[in-house]
């Protein structure tokens, strides 16, 4: 069972990200305050929910949080400032854009470059012990296949519409006989 809340008394941000292990596509996070009752029998880490699960969730979210908001930082910045600062930067975004200043930041794994004056937790697999932090990752999936899945239209030879991005076979073989689009994350080994 996901708890609703770290504290008892603070506005918590759960903050998740998505796209750190793609070849190509933006990295995406999401910030989501919840209301400190609010509960879902569905609601887990969104890996771990079909993908009609995170549609009905991702609806429910938005009309019952207090504040979210998904941000997403593209292929050239990750190649510039690198995957992980990438992660970092995108939940700054998502923070950022709330409408309700958090009072503390729930941060799913290990590692978070501070933000200004708002205390953060790291929290190991976050997204399967907070409420805020899976609400987040569903939010960032959601959006993150949708855009994959859009620029799958365009670039259809590389599989997007099934691996979003991330290192298939047919990916790696597509960036082989293609080569990379402007999508592609040119510091990553794409082959």
């Amino acid at each position: 069972m996901l708890q609703s809340c770290f504290t008892p008394d603070l506005i918590e941000a759960g903050c998740d990200e998505v796209g750190r292990g793609c070849l190509a596509g933006p990295v995406v996070a999401a910030a989501v305050i919840l209301p400190k009752d609010f509960t879902h029998p569905l609601l887990k880490d969104s890996k771990l929910l079909s993908l009609a699960q995170r549609n009905l969730l991702k609806e429910e979210i938005k009309v019952r949080a207090l504040a979210y908001a998904i941000a997403e930082v593209d292929p050239q910045t990750i190649d510039e400032i690198n995957i992980l600062n990438a992660s970092f930067l995108a939940m700054h975004r998502a923070v950022e854009n709330l409408g309700i200043l958090p009072e503390l930041l729930l941060i799913d794994g290990n590692r978070f470059n501070p933000y200004p004056f708002i205390p953060h937790q790291c929290i190991i697999k976050g997204d399967s012990k907070f409420l805020s932090i899976a609400a987040a990752s569903v939010l960032a999936k959601t959006y993150r296949d949708t855009l994959m899945h859009q620029l799958a239209d365009e670039f259809p030879e590389y599989g997007w519409h099934s691996n979003v991005g991330y290192p298939t076979k047919v990916h790696r073989s597509a960036i082989a006989e293609h080569g990379p689009t402007p999508w592609h994350r040119k510091s990553f080994r794409l082959l």
